[in-house]
């Protein structure tokens, strides 16, 4: 299993490298709607994680992701899709993951808590 500092490395190309092979328009969605700033790097490391890996996401985590926004989370899946070290990935898959990872959180972020 690849380490914590893999993965930094992985979003960080995420968010800067992404940026240059973004399309215009898809990089103006990003710019306008904040994007870039609205999770925190644990949060952003568990989504990729769970999306673009084996992972799993945490409910903490999860808020955060929903916080972002449905546009802000399709569009950086997006344009991390259109990076070339994530060519040989399927897209369709990830598209999927990503489906599913947003769903799962919307549903334990809507879903109430277990009382104590």
């Amino acid at each position: 299993m690849a380490s914590l500092n893999v993965y930094s490395a992985l979003v960080v190309l995420f968010l800067t490298c992404g940026a240059a092979m973004a399309t215009k328009e898809n990089d103006q969605i990003i710019k306008d709607n904040n994007c870039e700033t609205k999770m925190g790097l644990p949060c952003v490391l568990e989504a990729f994680t769970s999306i673009f890996e084996t992972g799993t996401i945490s409910s903490k985590c999860c808020g955060e992701l929903v916080g972002l926004g449905k546009v802000c989370h399709s569009e950086l899946v997006k344009r991390t899709l259109e990076n070339p070290l994530f060519k040989d990935l399927s897209p369709a898959r990830i598209i999927a993951k990503s489906i599913q990872t947003w769903n799962n959180c919307l549903a334990l972020i809507d879903s109430p808590s277990p009382s104590a």
